[in-house]
């Protein structure tokens, strides 16, 4: 009986918060209708929020309210997770008011939606470079302010994700070996370029054994005439593989790979 009581209440209820929003969109007055969907933001209705203020924008428009209707449209699309309507508010917002109250906020919270809309690293990574630029420019422009920490550090997930699609690129190359033509060359350019392009990816290591491990694979795979300058120029990388890796999980293996060059390198001075 209780139970039964309890569902009668809670659809009562529902019923009444229906017909309460039914109300309100139907209302004429936009003050009304604009402080309804700042109460609804606050309690989390972000869809219902965001139609109400749609409902106004255009009575605003040109008064000091348009720019708070702008920024908690934006801030709907954020809290309904539509990152990329988020983004594009936020963006209007920030050339709409370049000097108003909600700047700042509005300058990090483009970048941050970009970050948000990130794709996994297989895929086109062009959301990801937009984020890395609105993050850079917030940071040059509020380089103290309280978002700072985040910029950076979000900043830097987005480096270390582009870096990640350049492993993935450089391991595949590896993979492919001497399929239709010199992959392990082309695994050695990409991992020399993205050590350029990212020093300070946590996949240092990482692209320095797949230079070696191209490298030797060259040699292993090499013509006759080109035995020797292949087989030194593995040396050298090994070297300077081992000699800033020396505790790396891929040790083991370049010592068993430096014997064989250096078999290699007897064999053509003897």
């Amino acid at each position: 009986m209780q139970k039964k009581a309890l569902i009668l209440t809670l659809l009562i209820l529902m019923l009444t918060a229906c017909g309460e929003y039914q109300k309100i969109l139907k209302s004429t007055d936009p003050d009304f209708k604009y402080n309804a969907a700042i109460e609804y933001f606050n309690r989390g209705e972000y869809v219902k929020a965001q139609t109400l203020l749609d409902d106004v924008t255009s009575y605003y428009r040109g008064t000091e309210r348009s720019e708070d209707v702008l920024i908690y449209l934006a801030r709907c699309y954020m809290g309904q997770k539509v990152y990329d309507s988020a983004a594009e508010y936020y963006e209007a917002y920030t050339r709409s008011y370049p000097k108003g109250r909600y700047n700042m906020e509005a300058r990090f919270m483009v970048a941050h939606a970009y970050y948000m809309d990130s794709p996994d690293a297989r895929l086109d990574q062009k959301t990801t470079r937009t984020a890395i630029q609105f993050f850079t420019q917030f940071i040059e422009m509020f380089p103290e302010s309280s978002y700072a920490e985040q910029a950076y550090s979000e900043r830097q997930e987005m480096f270390d994700k582009l870096a990640y699609k350049e492993l993935l690129s450089a391991r595949l190359y590896y993979n492919l070996g001497t399929y239709l033509g010199n992959n392990y060359l082309s695994c050695e350019t990409v991992s020399k370029n993205a050590l350029k392009t990212y020093p300070a990816s946590p996949y240092t290591e990482e692209f320095n054994w797949l230079v070696f491990a191209a490298k030797y694979q060259q040699m292993v795979n090499s013509a006759t005439y080109l035995l020797e300058e292949r087989a030194r120029e593995a040396q050298d990388e090994y070297y300077s593989f081992i000699t800033e890796f020396p505790d790396s999980k891929h040790a083991p293996q370049a010592k068993q790979w430096f014997k064989q060059i250096r078999k290699v390198l007897k064999a053509e001075e003897d």
